[in-house]
């Protein structure tokens, strides 16, 4: 059993190790954005409420990512581990995690430079129809703009617009870097240095958690 959380700024690439984690170990990459964004889509009531939020950059409020990821864990997929990509992202976040008894065995923080960060966003794809990562270098699909997975069309998210990368990383060093200090301290932190392709950081994540 293992159950991890993946930090680092957006476009570090916690959503496509979150994957390849999943893939090897057998357990649920549970996004919270990815959940957010099906929420929007469906119009419900948590949905239009975070529209607002990740429209403009900004985060969304504790209470509903804690609403979110109190009832995905106990879900059946979750009883031998899980990997929390994109939550938490305060330490008030971390901190609510652990009073609802959450037990987290490894933080993993991927480390990558800002100006890396903006030249990845450009080339980042996201399947419109079952939420799968792509990268039009890094992680291309078969298919120029078509999931491999299910076929659906690729597209960029608003989110990463430069306009709003520019914003989520002055957000990320204000309100998420915290988040390193709070693990280290209780011994759960693990650093991986976020270097060029997939499968190099990969190596050095697996190597770093002994699997």
């Amino acid at each position: 059993m293992m159950k991890l959380i993946l930090l680092g700024a957006p476009g570090a690439g916690k959503g496509t190790q979150a994957e390849v984690i999943c893939d090897k170990l057998n357990i649920p990459a549970i996004s919270t954005g990815n959940i957010l964004r099906e929420a929007m889509k469906n119009g419900t009531e948590m949905g239009l409420k975070a529209k607002s939020f990740i429209d403009s950059g900004a985060l969304v409020p504790d209470d509903v990512i804690i609403s979110i990821i109190k009832e995905r864990l106990v879900q059946d997929d979750c009883k031998n581990g899980f990997i929390l990509d994109g939550v938490p992202r305060t330490v008030a976040q971390a901190q609510a995690l652990e009073e609802m008894g959450v037990e987290i065995d490894k933080v993993i923080d991927i480390e990558v430079a800002d100006d890396t960060i903006v030249k990845r966003l450009s080339g980042r794809r996201v399947c419109a129809s079952c939420g799968a990562s792509y990268h039009t270098i890094f992680k291309p699909s078969v298919k120029p703009d078509v999931c491999d997975r299910c076929n659906g069309q690729l597209i960029v998210r608003k989110d990463d617009e430069p306009s709003t990368i520019v914003e989520r990383l002055k957000v990320y060093h204000e309100l998420t870097e915290p988040l390193v200090e709070f693990y280290k301290e209780r011994g759960k932190l693990v650093v991986v240095e976020g270097v060029e392709g997939v499968e190099n950081t990969t190596k050095l994540l697996f190597e770093k958690l002994g699997v």
